[in-house]
């Protein structure tokens, strides 16, 4: 009698894990399905960064680039002063 309850448990053990495994592959399906249908009608916005750079001169790049240089130094010493 136990075998039978056991043979009976091990059917419905498979049978609930092949219900499990056919509806998450029936889930992937439909949300593939899903996402090609979103991006057909919802395409993706590209952004162009190099539309919103603005151009500047050598000269001032530089400038820019040693006066951001020595604020960086002064916090760090500030940093390093301060938590010391």
């Amino acid at each position: 009698m136990e075998f039978n309850l056991v043979a009976e448990g091990l059917k419905f053990m498979v049978l609930g894990m092949v219900t499990v495994f056919l509806f998450l592959i029936l889930m992937v399906i439909i949300l593939n399905f899903q996402a090609k249908i979103v991006s057909r009608f919802f395409p993706p916005k590209v952004v162009d960064s190099a539309s919103n750079r603005v151009p500047l001169a050598k000269s001032s790049v530089k400038k820019d680039n040693n006066a951001m240089v020595a604020a960086i130094t002064a916090a760090i010493m500030t940093h390093k002063k301060t938590n010391s």
